[in-house]
């Protein structure tokens, strides 16, 4: 059925309130604030981007297929965009990265609309795009309900449900990509540099990129920690400081929007796809993780291994566990199991170890003397195919759940797992197939997302599994490499 026919109280009966906070808890989160309001914040946000020059803002979110959707408005309308919304056809929740379209059984189909709200506290003038600002937007229905398929709502109720407990959250998304010469979309990529991996070669030959790309997201208020030549051809990372929960989703965003702009000037186009050549080391979207109670980091000063406390230890416990079920929230492409392949420090293996880049949970304990500040986690197995707001929701419901059950992690694996005997070490689902087998039994996944966006996920999941199922890895590189 469509989409419009879900009212307020139809969509929060879809889900309980358990203790991930299902689409019925942690409203008050993602609740509308006043049309007043909303209008006096967004005039101050309409003085400050027009004193930057801004005449246009464009309002994204990001669908289940990992592709950021836009609607613009001149800045003389975000006052009324913020107080009324900006039409979005529901559909979008089943469009697939080839701008084809699914169904499923809550949405779909042509009937309904929803209202796109900026977030102007986040607007900010775009560096490389003079006069366009840039706001993520959330979607609620046109009753002023939270729209139950938006992600970066659920993505904020992750975040209540673990303050609901005390708990706060920091994190950060790598970004990794290939820059290429400017060609047709059907072109294989021709590399504007040939240097070493990892080589002061490549930085030499892209130099003023690179010093651009560092200048627009400082310009935007972004911290970088670094930047930096990665493994294959052409292919860069840059990683900033940990954010708020939703905050860290929407920089990725951000930060992808404006590395695309900044190599549109060059001559240049990127690819954040999974795999960019077949057979070749990828690009993932690494999510670092860190849990806090009252100012303290819970990574740090307990009786667990390296360190964690009891709780930290329960929620790497539960995120672990549903590894193989979180790869459809955070390896989203077909694609993305192109990468991930062992010894390729993808984190092909469902083990965690103290800086193993090959276990899918990396525990980072920081340098001696900083350690409480930095001691985070890493999920290795991510790309940036994913919709980041998915990928962080969906682990601390994962992780939440491990720490309600007052779960142990397993013994931690140091070296290569590939190298270990066989069944040793679980190996993550080689397909999507398996990952969404796994998907669809879990119970925490399916409170926490709400049935609407559940099954919205898990309909475009299939129908890309299925679009792709009999073709080679460079067919399948070919048809996604510049889709993200």
């Amino acid at each position: 059925m469509s989409i419009g026919t879900v009212t307020a109280d139809s969509a929060a009966g879809a889900s309980s309130s358990g203790p991930t906070g299902g689409l019925d808890g942690h409203l008050a989160a993602v609740a509308l604030p006043p049309r007043a309001e909303r209008a006096e914040r967004a005039e101050a946000a309409a003085d400050r981007l027009r004193t930057a020059g801004v005449e246009a803002v464009a309002v994204t979110w990001v669908d289940n297929a990992g592709i950021a959707r836009v609607k613009a408005v001149p800045l003389s309308g975000l006052v009324r965009a913020a107080q009324w919304g900006i039409g979005a056809a529901p559909c979008f929740d089943v469009f697939l990265a080839d701008d084809a379209m699914t169904t499923s059984p809550v949405i779909g189909g042509p009937t309904g609309d929803l209202r796109l709200y900026p977030d102007v506290d986040r607007a900010v003038p775009l560096a490389a795009q003079p006069g366009w600002a840039w706001a993520p937007g959330d979607r609620h229905t046109q009753e002023g309900a939270p729209h139950p398929g938006c992600q970066r709502l659920f993505a904020r109720r992750m975040a209540a449900a673990a303050a609901a407990r005390g708990l706060g959250l920091k994190a950060g998304i790598e970004i990794e990509w290939v820059v290429a010469l400017a060609g047709a979309p059907q072109d294989e990529p021709q590399y504007p540099t040939h240097g070493p991996a990892y080589g002061m070669h490549r930085l030499t030959d892209l130099s003023d990129y690179l010093r651009d790309v560092l200048r627009a997201l400082g310009e935007q208020g972004l911290n970088v920690l670094q930047i930096h030549p990665e493994y294959s051809p052409g292919q860069f990372e840059v990683s900033l400081a940990p954010e708020d929960l939703v905050g860290a989703a929407d920089t990725s965003v951000l930060v992808r929007h404006t590395i695309r702009a900044v190599s549109a000037r060059y001559g240049l186009r990127v690819s954040f796809a999974p795999v960019v050549e077949a057979g070749t080391v990828g690009n993932g979207g690494h999510l670092h993780l860190s849990l806090w109670r009252d100012g303290q980091n819970l990574g740090r000063g307990g009786s667990g291994p390296h360190g964690l406390t009891a709780e930290a230890e329960g929620f790497l416990s539960g995120v672990l566990g549903a590894m193989p079920e979180l790869l459809v929230l955070g390896c989203s492409s077909p694609a993305g199991y192109l990468r991930l392949v062992p010894s390729r420090w993808a984190g092909a293996y469902q083990c965690w170890g103290l800086e193993n880049r090959e276990a899918a949970l990396r525990l980072v304990t920081g340098s001696t003397g900083e350690r409480s500040a930095t001691a985070n986690a890493e999920i290795k197995c991510f790309d940036a195919s994913a919709n980041p707001y998915l990928a962080v929701g969906a682990v601390v419901a994962t992780g939440l759940a491990g720490l309600d059950q007052r779960l142990a992690l397993p013994p931690e694996f140091t070296g290569d797992p590939a190298a270990a005997a066989p069944g040793t070490v679980p190996r993550l689902p080689a397909g999507p197939a398996e990952a969404l087998a796994a998907y669809e039994h879990s119970a925490v996944l399916r409170e926490a997302l709400g049935e609407p966006l559940y099954q919205a996920v898990l309909a475009v999941r299939r129908a890309e599994a299925e679009q792709y199922a009999d073709a080679t890895p460079e067919q399948l590189v070919a048809a996604t490499r510049w889709r993200f």
